[in-house]
């Protein structure tokens, strides 16, 4: 039978709590609705897929879908989704914090009210955070800040707990982002047009185990998000991440060249050197934070390090190309030196983006394909 509702609950190494997330979310689910509850695990070992399988073994509503190869909220999610037989779709986490018991109210807000999307608020009235002290302070500063810049009609687009009719799905996700950890705002903002919204008051309870995964990366994908949303998907979160490790780079090359002919290093010796470090600091913080969801390691790494030398001397070239022909055109020498450094910038990107980490450069988190699949099983 098809169900009604397909939950999805995304997890990285939490064998200590989705257990007991997913009996308690079984024992709520809404009296005579048929429902599925997809766990799309991204774990560095299998303790948290043989706690889903044994579940799954006792109650045929649960599944796994066990990723490896492959990390990142916003991607786990869109395979859920993209997995899913409900009419009805939904997140929350792993870890404890979402209660399980207000799902019945977030299901009759969103069928009884023509919605959209149904959202299990921190900040409507009658609602806490559940948060205390400088948490408590950067969520509500984020939140604010996210509802000033685009306007997103709920009074928590931070909030990782929701559901959303599979139609709204299917219009947003073309233009998902496989970037970031705020997944409500993205689907928000996806659809082409504004989404109607009903909220139910909820507050964060205390993890099961484990802990916060609120990291400054976090922080800059979010504002990487705002960035391609506010463009209307014209730069692309993952541009923008690129760009600022790019900054880096630079900050990086300027100081060491600086300090080796400080030092009394020959020119050419200082100006290798530097060059050689600044690219390779540039691919280790995009491997952690661009390209966090496609992270290298092994001997995938070092082959990633290798194009990625491979690709930039090429964005050298054209930047020098694009600057000394444009100059040669009677182009003020800044602005051929900005154009020639742009056009590095976009060519670097994609490049990379194909070779070192064997993907389309951007494309939304349901559908943007991969040269290399990672390896993926969906157990029933």
């Amino acid at each position: 039978m098809t169900p009604d509702l397909s939950l999805v609950i995304c997890t990285f190494n939490e064998a200590d709590s989705i257990g007991r997330v997913l009996r308690e979310t079984l024992a709520c689910l809404p009296a005579g609705t048929e429902a599925e509850i997809i766990v799309v695990d991204d774990s560095t070992d299998e303790r948290t897929a043989d706690v889903v399988r044994a579940c799954a073994a006792m109650d045929g509503r649960v599944r796994l879908i066990r990723r490896v190869g492959e990390r990142g909220l916003a991607t786990a999610a869109a395979a859920g989704w993209s997995a899913a037989r409900g009419d009805v779709l939904g997140l929350m986490d792993g870890d404890g914090q979402h209660d399980p018991a207000i799902l019945p109210d977030l299901l009759a807000g969103l069928m009884e009210n023509g919605a959209d999307i149904a959202v299990a608020s921190r900040y409507m009235a009658g609602a806490r955070t559940g948060l205390s002290g400088f948490r408590h302070g950067l969520s509500r500063c984020g939140t604010l800040l996210v509802k000033a810049v685009t306007g997103t009609p709920t009074t928590d687009p931070l909030s990782g707990y929701f559901l959303f009719r599979r139609e709204w799905w299917t219009r947003a996700a073309p233009r998902t982002s496989p970037v970031g950890y705020k997944v409500l705002l993205d689907l928000a903002l996806s659809g082409g047009v504004r989404p109607r919204v009903v909220e139910t008051p909820t507050s964060l309870r205390s993890r099961f185990a484990g802990e916060s995964k609120l990291d400054a990366r976090v922080m800059a994908e979010l504002a990487a998000q705002l960035v391609e949303k506010r463009t209307a998907g014209l730069v692309s979160a993952r541009f923008v991440l690129f760009g600022a490790v790019g900054s880096t780079g630079v900050a990086v090359n300027v100081a060491l060249l600086a300090a080796l002919t400080g030092a009394g290093a020959p020119y050419w010796i200082a100006q290798g050197a530097a060059v050689m470090t600044a690219m390779t600091s540039n691919f280790v913080f995009n491997n952690v934070l661009t390209f966090r969801d496609r992270r290298l390691s092994g001997a995938a790494f070092w082959r990633g390090l290798f194009t990625f030398y491979l690709a930039c001397t090429g964005g050298a070239i054209l930047n020098q190309a694009v600057g000394m022909t444009l100059h040669g055109l009677g182009v003020m020498a800044v602005v051929a030196g900005l154009a020639g450094a742009v056009s590095a910038a976009l060519w670097n990107f994609v490049s990379v983006s194909r070779l070192s980490w064997g993907a389309r450069a951007s494309g939304s988190a349901a559908t943007a394909p991969a040269v290399k699949r990672p390896a993926m099983t969906i157990q029933r």
